[in-house]
């Protein structure tokens, strides 16, 4: 044990130890206890729970283990195709208003064009006549429209939420896909997924919640964000939802031996893919049940009392 001097100074040492520690632990507690202003870091706290919900629908949790059928791809991409193109056109109009001017980057983020090459990949030249807005769909793109022409402080909620997705877990998204459903080496129908004007994702998503955070917003415009941006993930979620029924109904056509969609055209065409099956397509579904030896029995057995009853008629 020191003595004398040293006592003292292993004494001061001791206690000028145990103040930092009291120190830092009230600086870490109050920096647990500090309630976030800036808006980048109030979405992220306020859409957490909605984002792991988001993760774990069915069909993203699916479509991360490569399990996803190329009709259902095609379908999901065309329920992106509507999404943004409601989007950026509000962007659009929005360009020079100060709640959303300074997240405005068409060059590096639109996704419409992209997404019309993915189209004419999959689909063809004349994709516009093949495809259609789908129900969960369509209530998101209203209500992206809805925001753009009467509340455009709410928009960087639906941008933040798209775009800065598209930018992270959509990467691991673009690769799963190229490998499931064994998509050109040149990236052709996932072009959604190819930002080519932005070098570093990472810097990017640091530099859109910079200037996120430069918007002159009130308390109460946040807190109005954070509730946008969580309605935002429910119409997402909604959309994954439509989309998960879908592949259930193509997973039930093929273990059938029914009639599959020839991808030519759209599959929500088609209303043996709509919810809760109903009948195959009308003409394939007449020529398979035709084939079928009992229906042509039954078909035989009409033949013959309708042929009775025309003899009967004419007589």
């Amino acid at each position: 044990m020191p003595t004398g001097l040293g006592k003292t100074i292993f004494s001061e040492g001791k206690q000028q130890i145990h103040t930092h520690a009291l120190k830092v632990k009230a600086s870490d507690l109050e920096r647990r206890n500090r309630v976030p202003t800036d808006l980048s870091e109030l979405l992220k706290e306020g859409t957490k729970e909605s984002h792991d919900r988001a993760e774990n629908t069915q069909f993203v949790k699916d479509f991360l283990k490569g399990r996803i059928k190329e009709e259902l791809f095609k379908l999901a991409t065309v329920a992106l195709y509507f999404t943004y193109s409601a989007l950026e056109e509000e962007m659009d109009r929005n360009k020079d208003n100060p709640a959303f001017a300074p997240l405005y980057f068409p060059l590096e983020l639109h996704r419409k064009e992209a997404l019309i090459k993915d189209l004419q990949y999959f689909y063809g030249e004349d994709w516009k006549e093949k495809i259609e807005c789908s129900e969960a769909t369509q209530q998101y793109v209203d209500r992206i429209h809805h925001v753009g022409q009467n509340e455009p402080e709410l928009l960087v909620a639906h941008a933040y939420t798209r775009y800065m997705g598209d930018l992270s877990g959509g990467q691991v998204l673009k690769k799963v896909a190229q490998r499931a459903l064994r998509l050109p080496s040149t990236e052709e129908g996932i072009q959604f997924y190819v930002f080519g004007n932005i070098s570093s994702a990472q810097q990017f998503k640091q530099l859109y919640r910079a200037r996120m955070n430069t918007l002159d917003l009130d308390k109460n415009t946040k807190e109005k964000i954070v509730e946008e941006a969580n309605r935002a993930f429910r119409f997402n979620m909604q959309v994954f939802d439509e989309l998960d029924k879908i592949g259930k109904s193509l997973a039930e056509a093929q273990d059938g031996g029914l009639p599959v969609h020839d991808g030519k055209g759209d599959l929500r065409k088609c209303p043996y893919y709509a919810d809760k099956l109903g009948p195959s397509c009308p003409y394939q579904g007449t020529v398979a049940l035709a084939k079928q030896p009992l229906v042509q029995l039954m078909l035989a057995a009409c033949v013959a009392v309708l042929a009775g009853a025309a003899a009967w008629y004419m007589m």
